[in-house]
């Protein structure tokens, strides 16, 4: 890859423009005429009627007091036309921004300072995949991406500047000569690419355990990497009897010393990665979801209860955007009857229900990603002795307000050069099929990800959208090739499933934890895994499947899918609730499903519990203790406990785990770090717990302190008072708008972002607002909607989004559900004609 600019850095042209801005942000809020007439030109029409380019016949709109629409066409196209057209009136921007985040071009919009993120994105190529995906396309399918795009377009032929959105007004302060470009289905497809490489699993603890092996024995590798605790916590799919757990994923690809020079190396890489755009969050372990289906034999309508949350990084607007799909006539020619989560920018309904059967998604996590260190020379790569051509491609990035950057970019078979690495790489992985000692050479990093195969996934959704069955929801999951997904069923038949989809690897070697050597024909992928042969379950005698990115199966299934699930704290909570529901004998309802998924029970409490109670300590930490006596580990926005708890969980990793490994992967809490400090607990002694300068020796030592310095932390954060101290105060949520929200300059975000808000739960908590240790207790991931679709009646089910429908700041649809999100409150979901009339506030008219 062509070196860079560091993505995050600013040009001085882009810090003037800041300026400018603020400025001018500063006048209109002065004069609250201007900024109201600034804003509410971009406000979409909602009622009455509008002739729209493309259309075949009428199209109906219909909008609740959310905002949320309904849509009604007589054929397919018109519909996934109307789609792109509404998708446009409330979300254009956002698609705008998505498709040059996609495309690597970011600095068309911004300037130089996103040269270095778009170099990235071009080098691993997602527009490139898209079209190749688009030209796969059978006619029918490309035709409804078409006329999605055309719809859009449609929008587009009608308004521009700012009379689309706000933040085109800003933007033209800077870069006045922009104008959007017509879209097509490839904008579409590549958001795949996007979803997929922030859901693309372990490609950064591949790269930490190089890092960590640098300064760990193996023995403490293993520790800090333990394999799933398959005898304490639940399998999707489950093993009877358990299966013993494999070796620990520390010890399977043990590292000895390595180059600075390759550290260097590696953590920029690491530093890219964190720069580039996190559409869905940023990556860790609390990017994920709960999915969950009880089967009718436990429910008290009958018929079976789905819920869902994906837990993604919070965004303004919701990533998600909530509608119903209908065509007039079912039929073969108009097979969509549909309603629920979609994206903007792509046609179809991703998460949802149609007449027949509801769906909800988890994060399988596969590893799907692998590095490989490759022995470079000039535009050559060696593979097994023989030098081959690296295939070249050369681009422009075009640069607003500067002069193009031309880059270069190299690939070997396997994918892209992500970096280079000069010098030797020195001693690696002791399994790896080469030499310890490399050969004078110029080392270099490629990356072999699934996503950057064309596949079918485009037609997954609208396969998904049309199933009336599980055979048939299943041949569409076979399409869903990336990002792999757990996708759980039900159906008004009152059956309930569970289905792995997607693209696996089959590993010649190694088990793609941490880099490959890549001179060799003796490591890489040689296929995936057939889709038959993935896990599935379908109507278990339990009588419910959950799915919380917990292991799928137990350590004895044949083939190797990741070793880098979740933990499985989130799912052990949730079958404990559903268990004690059944041990109570009562009937689960729509309102027992949102009771879980606002669980805040903090499962590292728990196990600690009793270990702080055993201490005897005086001062500060012994208020510590005081207050902790009694608490019911819920981790409650407005509970004093756990603010003090999680400020000591916070302080023990920072105290006693940071000092010993690298600076660049200091500890992020979360379900890895639970379970490293629950395995340590019954060893007191361990090295782990003592200081380098031997004042903490022992776990009480290490705990005790923990307990005393958090205290001194709350009173500093929170006041002397205990019973002011709350969560929420420290755990809270600003919602910020992915582009101009993220600026630094105050005046620019405060017309976009809105917060704080403060928010109970926690990381692995059953109720994911995830927070990351290093940076302190803020909320850096959310369940980004909840749905619990009820099968025997689907006006009955309930949905919420993080918030609202509208991208367009201060639209009254801006945030207006994110108070109820807040509070776990929900809305009704209304599905059949009777309800959506009866709940519809604004009626348009789509006219050819």
């Amino acid at each position: 890859m062509a070196s860079t600019r560091t993505p995050g850095r600013r040009s001085r042209a882009f810090t003037v423009f800041l300026s400018i801005v603020s400025v001018f942000v500063v006048v209109v809020l002065l004069g609250g005429g201007i900024l109201v007439w600034t804003v509410q030109r971009s406000f979409p029409q909602l009622a009455g009627d509008l002739t729209v380019a493309g259309l075949d016949g009428e199209v109906t709109v219909l909008r609740d007091d959310a905002g949320i629409p309904t849509l009604e066409a007589d054929s397919a196209h018109d519909l996934f036309l109307a789609q792109g057209f509404v998708h446009a009136q409330d979300r254009f921007w956002e698609m705008d921004f998505r498709r040059h985040v996609t495309s690597g071009r970011l600095a068309e919009l911004f300037g130089e300072a996103q040269v270095g993120t778009d170099t990235f994105v071009r080098t691993l190529g997602w527009r490139a995949v898209a079209e190749e995906e688009v030209a796969l396309l059978d006619e029918k399918t490309l035709g409804w991406y078409q006329a999605y795009a055309d719809g859009v377009n449609a929008y587009l032929d009608q308004r521009s500047g700012a009379d689309l959105s706000l933040e085109y007004a800003v933007l033209g302060l800077q870069n006045p000569g922009y104008e959007p470009e017509k879209w097509t289905p490839a904008d579409s497809v590549a958001w795949l690419k996007a979803m997929a490489w922030d859901l693309r699993s372990n490609l950064e603890d591949e790269i930490d355990r190089t890092l960590m092996a640098t300064e760990l024995t193996p023995e403490q590798m293993a520790q800090v990497y333990p394999p799933y605790p398959y005898s304490e916590n639940p399998t999707i799919v489950p093993s009877d009897p358990p299966a013993p757990a494999p070796a620990s994923v520390g010890t399977a690809t043990p590292i000895a010393a390595i180059s600075d020079e390759t550290v260097d190396s590696l953590v920029e890489l690491r530093g890219i990665l964190a720069a580039m755009p996190a559409l869905l969050g940023r990556a860790g372990s609390d990017i994920g979801s709960n999915s969950w289906v009880v089967s009718g034999e436990l429910t008290e309508s009958g018929l079976p209860l789905l819920a869902n949350d994906p837990h993604l990084g919070p965004a303004l607007p919701s990533v998600w955007y909530q509608m119903g799909l209908r065509c007039s006539t079912v039929s073969e020619a108009c097979p969509f009857d549909v309603g629920g989560f979609s994206f903007s920018g792509m046609p179809g309904i991703i998460i949802g229900h149609n007449s027949q059967v509801a769906w909800g998604f988890t994060n399988l996590g596969p590893d799907v990603a692998d590095l490989y260190l490759e022995k470079v020379s000039d535009d050559t790569v060696e593979l097994d002795g023989v030098l081959q051509p690296l295939t070249i491609r050369e681009e422009t990035v075009k640069v607003a307000g500067g002069e193009n950057v031309p880059i270069r970019i190299r690939s070997t078979s396997r994918g892209p050069l992500v970096t280079d690495i000069s010098d030797e790489f020195g001693t690696i992985a002791a399994d790896y099929p080469a030499t310890a000692e490399l050969p004078d050479g110029s080392y270099e990093l490629s990356l072999q990800w699934t996503a950057l195969t064309p596949g079918r996934t485009p037609g997954a959704i609208f396969a998904v959208n049309q199933a009336t069955d599980w055979d048939s929801f299943r041949e569409g999951a076979k399409l869903f090739d990336v990002p792999s997904q757990n996708l759980l069923y039900a159906d008004v038949d009152g059956n309930i499933g569970y289905q792995a989809p997607g693209l696996i690897p089959v590993r010649l070697s190694g088990d793609g934890t941490v880099p490959q050597s890549g001179w060799t024909s003796g490591t890489g992928w040689s296929g995936y895994l057939d889709f038959e042969s993935l896990p599935t379950l379908f109507n278990p005698p339990s009588g419910y499947i959950v799915t919380a990115n917990n292991a799928v199966t137990g350590a004895s299934f044949p083939s190797l899918i990741t070793r880098d699930w979740d933990a499985g704290y989130r799912a052990s909570r949730i079958v404990e609730r559903i268990e004690e529901g059944i041990a109570s004998g009562a009937d689960f309802t729509a309102d027992d499903m949102s009771s879980i998924q606002a669980d805040n029970t903090n499962a590292i409490a728990e196990r600690l519990a009793p270990y702080i109670a055993d201490l005897a300590p005086s001062s500060n930490a012994r208020l510590g203790t005081d207050l902790l006596e009694g608490w019911d580990f819920s981790d409650d926005a407005d509970s004093a406990e756990a603010a003090y708890f999680n400020i000591f969980w916070r302080n023990l990793l920072e105290n006693t785990f940071a000092p010993k490994v690298p600076d660049e992967t200091p500890p992020a809490g979360g379900s890895q770090w639970f379970q490293v400090v629950a395995g340590l607990l019954d060893d007191p002694e361990s090295e782990w717990w003592a200081s380098e300068d031997d004042s903490i020796v022992t776990r009480d030592d290490a705990l005790t302190l923990a307990l005393s310095e958090a205290w001194t932390e709350a009173e500093r954060t929170m006041g002397s008072n205990p019973d002011d101290w709350t969560w929420g105060e420290l755990h809270t949520l600003t919602i910020r708008n992915g582009s101009f929200g993220e600026s630094g300059i105050a005046p620019i975000e405060m017309l976009f972002n809105r917060g704080p808000y403060e928010l109970g739960g926690g990381s692995s908590v059953v109720n994911a607002v995830g927070w990351y240790a290093p940076d302190g207790y803020t909320v850096d991931w959310v369940p980004s909607m909840r749905q619990v679709v009820d099968l025997s009646d689907f006006d009955a089910s309930t949905w919420i989004n993080l918030t609202g429908a509208s991208g367009h700041a201060y639209h009254s649809n801006y945030v207006d559900q994110t108070t109820l999100w807040q509070k776990h409150e929900t809305r009704v979901w209304p599905f059949s004609p009777d309800a959506v009339k009866q709940a519809t506030r604004d009626t348009l008219t789509l006219s050819p």
